[in-house]
């Protein structure tokens, strides 16, 4: 989320054209009672038309005069340079609007896999999802997936198939592919009306209504012909049967079988009941660019969808992790609030996306910010007291004032300077840290340098901005490559990155990975130290043989002193031994650290004056390189254990691209759903670009976890990077 200026947002906001005006920039939606607020989370795969549905709803409702383009970069939602650049959503949009007295905060997701951390922050701020469906693309493996998620947590989902204005849009189609992929519990509540073939209106299957959609006018109602569209009696029977099976009121079906004509109220309450427990999904159809189905759509946010009060609050405990009591959406309760995404504003600073689940938070009001359990993400465990200073309601690239914000609600704070995504705000007499959500592990590494020295400082500082608001993206400072690392979601995660580091002033490029390697001796070897100098005065006298042989993997390091006589006297074996530790760090052939060695110390002499500390050291350092030299080297490569879940049609092509990789596959096993599970062990050389690969082999529904397991020999026909 970027804005202008705290200045800039207390007045009406023109677009980024200058044309486009918002009728209430100026003014903030606040909602007094968590029973008028909806939380809805739009989801669906990237170009499915969530955003330009957002366009089309606010033009419905009289937020904006003109709806915006995404080739202009002129859409409301996308208000982030990335995503201006990508022209696709990047990061999570907040879009409030008031329908019938009800305030409705629809959650512009993102809908590329890169950005999967975007999408479940939007899920964690909602109550409810809109499946955002193309009638020209349809579900692609991705949406099927989003929707088992949503599934798995049993949110309330409706369906709404867009861009029925498209010459090659097939309704009955996408509607099919969606009964198919979602369930029999997905029926049309209103289907389109096409005369010639072109959409023209909407039939409510329930109300017996049609509603035309005539270019340059409103939509206008009338009651519904049977010529309006064929079949549609068989669809309402179909409907009705769906909703009387999901009804409290056992009577009610077989009322209904023996020909009783149920009262439409009737319906419609059990339709609602059903869409909030989430067993039954309303499909409506619309189109943005015509405004198909706008109007619907804002009625069934309000009617069919749940409030906040009938939602869960995720469990809270102490700072020190005790279990707290039960949360509930109550203005008057403890306030627990959630950072659910940060930005940065060149004006205002951090900006803090907050959704509230418990008390309210009002301005010029001392808090406790606190975030605990993301320390193998960069972010570590931190508590702070702070003092919210203004509250705002977030339209786009517009901040708007707002005096409260109550349970159930989302809201904007600006100049938190301590909080982070997945942060808890709560009182600073009561500190409460609420439960994180699950964020996706990133799997693709890019290596980054500053271009100059000057700009090794700037990147630090931007880096830690970034991620700050974006858990997904973890920072490495690798201390064997000596390589600055960011793991990423893939490569458009990785560019979003990229363009928001160099939007900031920071002058870097990208560099090849380097796979941290390790040596060892492959069999066993002598080495003959001996650092004699003199210099006038104390000279350096130290000479030491040792013999070295290599242990089985895993088996670290031993020094065994077997010199005999006192050739070397005791206060300097250790001395040996830290010398050799030394070079063991700094690698004896291609500069990788050495493991798994057992060196024997067999020899050596002293001076009595001259021999000391530091040339003992010098001389074990000088004895390994000789025993390196004479012996034979071999380089060891990281191994990790994957675990990949992939659809079973995709079985034979991941285990075959795997074979290539120099996998080795471990075991099968079947996961249900059509899905299974693919264990292996991967060189850690050939996952560098595995976060890509394999969402290229599976049409992007593969996903897989990865742990360090051990360092094996490398083949002598292979060369690592």
């Amino acid at each position: 989320m970027s804005v202008k200026s705290a200045k800039d947002s207390a007045r009406p906001a023109a677009g980024r054209n200058g044309t486009e005006k918002r009728t209430d920039a100026s003014a903030g939606l606040a909602a007094l009672e968590p029973t008028g607020i909806r939380n809805i989370a739009l989801i669906g795969h990237s170009g499915a038309g969530k955003t330009l549905l957002i366009e089309a709803l606010l033009a419905a409702n009289g937020m904006i005069t003109r709806k915006g383009s995404i080739a202009d970069g002129t859409t409301v939602s996308d208000s982030d340079p990335a995503a201006v650049h990508q022209q696709r959503s990047v990061s999570l949009s907040l879009v409030p609007l008031m329908v019938a007295g009800t305030k409705v905060n629809l959650l512009d997701t993102p809908g590329y896999p890169d950005f999967i951390g975007e999408m479940r922050a939007g899920l964690r701020a909602a109550d409810a999802a809109l499946f955002v469906v193309s009638a020209v693309d349809g579900i692609d493996a991705t949406t099927t997936a989003l929707w088992a998620e949503c599934a798995h947590r049993r949110l309330p989902r409706a369906v709404i198939i867009t861009r029925l204005d498209h010459p090659r849009a097939n309704y009955d189609a996408a509607l099919a592919e969606c009964r198919k992929a979602f369930g029999d519990g997905v029926l049309p509540l209103y289907v389109p009306v096409r005369p010639d073939g072109e959409v023209t209106g909407l039939l409510g299957l329930l109300s017996g209504t049609a509603t035309d959609y005539v270019a340059g006018e409103g939509p206008s109602e009338r009651t519904a012909t049977a010529d309006d569209v064929p079949g549609a009696a068989d669809a309402r029977g179909e409907l009705i049967e769906g909703i009387i099976a999901e009804s409290e009121d056992e009577t009610l079906m077989d009322r209904y079988l023996g020909g009783e004509d149920i009262d439409t109220a009737v319906l419609m309450e059990d339709l609602e009941t059903a869409v909030a427990r989430g067993s039954f999904y309303p499909v409506l159809p619309t189109s943005a660019v015509t405004g198909l189905g706008t109007s619907e759509l804002l009625d069934m946010l309000v009617r069919a969808f749940p409030p906040p009060t009938e939602a869960g609050v995720p469990g809270a405990t102490d700072l020190e992790g005790r279990p707290g009591s039960s949360l509930g959406c109550d203005p008057d309760g403890p306030l627990a609030a959630e950072v659910v995404r940060t930005s940065n504003d060149p004006f205002l600073g951090r900006i803090c996306l907050v959704r509230v689940f418990s008390g309210t938070l009002r301005e010029d009001t001392p808090v406790h910010v606190g975030g605990h359990g993301l320390a193998d993400r960069g972010h570590q465990d931190h508590d702070t007291d702070e003092r919210v200073t203004h509250l705002y309601s977030p339209l786009g690239s517009a901040l708007r004032p707002v005096p409260f914000c109550v349970a159930g609600d989302l809201c904007a704070l600006a100049k938190l300077g301590s909080a982070e995504t997945g942060d808890t705000i709560s009182s600073r007499d009561n500190p409460l840290m609420l439960a994180t959500w699950d964020m996706p592990e990133p799997l693709l590494p890019v290596a980054v340098e500053a271009d100059t020295r000057s700009d090794e400082d700037a990147l630090a500082r931007s880096l830690g901005k970034i991620a700050a608001g974006d858990p997904t993206m973890r920072v490495e400072r690798n201390q064997e490559t000596h390589q600055l690392v960011l793991w990423c979601m893939g490569e458009a995660h990785a560019e979003v990155v990229m363009d928001r580091l160099r939007e900031q002033g920071v002058k870097l490029h990208t560099v090849d990975v380097v796979t941290p390697l390790r040596e060892t001796f492959a069999g066993p070897a002598s080495g003959h130290g001996r650092h004699i100098k003199q210099s006038g005065g104390h000279g350096q006298y130290a000479v030491c043989d040792i013999e070295v042989e290599p242990l089985e993997r895993g088996g670290g390091f031993e020094f065994v002193d077997k010199t005999v006589g006192g050739v070397i006297p005791g206060t300097f074996i250790p001395s040996v031994e830290k010398g050799v530790r030394a070079q063991m760090e700094k690698g004896v052939s291609a500069g990788f650290p050495v493991v798994d060695v057992r060196v024997r110390l067999v020899g050596g002499k002293a001076h009595s004056v001259d021999s000391s500390d530091a040339a003992f050291q010098a001389a074990g350092a000088l004895a390994l390189r000789e025993a390196a030299a004479a012996g034979r080297i071999q380089l060891l490569e990281p191994v990790s254990a994957v675990s990949i879940t992939v659809s079973d049609e995709h079985v034979g092509a991941v285990m075959s691209d795997l074979s290539g990789r120099r996998g080795r596959l471990t075991g099968t096993t079947s996961s249900g759903e059509g899905l299974t599970d693919i264990s292996a062990e991967v060189p850690d050389q050939e996952l560098l670009r595995y976060a890509i690969d394999l969402r290229a082999l599976t049409a992007g529904t593969g996903r897989f976890t990865r742990s360090y397991l051990r360092h094996d020999p490398v083949p002598a026909s292979f060369t690592p990077s």
